[in-house]
Parts: C-alpha cells; structure tokens; sequence
C-alpha cells in the first residue's frame, strides 16, 4: 500500500495552522481565565459590600421596631392607666347607688310601718264606729 505524496508546503501550511489554533485556543483560555479570576474577585467585594449593608440595615431595622415596641407599651400604659381610672369611677358610682338604695330601702320601710299604723288606726275608727261609741 503506498501512501500518497503530500506537498511539503501543504504539510508545513497545515502544521502552522494546528500549531496557531492551538496556540489562539491556549491564548483565548488564559484570557478566559483572567476575566473569571477578575469576576471572582468582584464577587468577593460586593458579597463584603452586601453583608455590610445587611447588617446596616438589619440594625436599622431592629432600632426601629425597638423604638416601635417602646411606643406601643407606653400606648398601653397610659391605656390601663385611663382603665383604672374608669374601674374607681365605676366603683365609686357602684358605692354611691348601693348608699342610695340603702337609703331608698329604710325610706321604704317607714313607710311601711306607717301604712300599718295608719291601717290599724282605719280598723280602729271602723270597729268604733260599729261598736257605738
């Protein structure tokens, strides 16, 4: 089997453009891998960059809701304050009618008492007055 004759220039023309893609391929990829290092490196500041201004602003936040927290317990001081004092005003009301029904109830037994008399004064006119006298 005989191998086919190959130009010398074609052969030569061939070897360089191997030899020239491999060498773009080797160029194209240190290219590469200087733009990913670059890349990471940006990363790395901006996570920095990012996690300072997550806690910025969870401090922030937690400042805030503390100061809201702070509000709603004095709102709810001052609202079982005004509560207590509506509870003694009750109280005091709740005194005063049971002073006054006390009062109502001893007037009502006078007057009781008084109906009696008066219905045992009326029986004693009647039986009198049947009796002859």
């Amino acid at each position: 089997m005989d191998l086919p004759k190959v130009n010398i220039a074609v052969a030569a023309s061939a070897v360089v453009a191997i030899v020239s893609t491999v060498g773009g391929g080797i160029w194209y990829a240190s290219s590469q891998a200087s733009v990913i290092e670059g890349l990471t490196s940006q990363v790395e500041i901006l996570t920095i960059e990012n996690n300072a201004t997550d806690r910025t602003n969870l401090i922030r936040d937690v400042q805030k809701n503390s100061d809201d927290i702070q509000e709603l317990i004095d709102i709810l001081a001052e609202f079982y304050e005004d509560m207590e004092d509506a509870d003694n005003e009750i109280w005091a009301d709740i005194d005063m009618i049971n002073e006054d029904m006390g009062g109502m109830a001893a007037h009502m037994m006078e007057i009781i008492k008084l109906q009696s008399r008066v219905a045992i004064l009326e029986k004693t006119v009647e039986f009198s007055r049947n009796d002859g006298m």
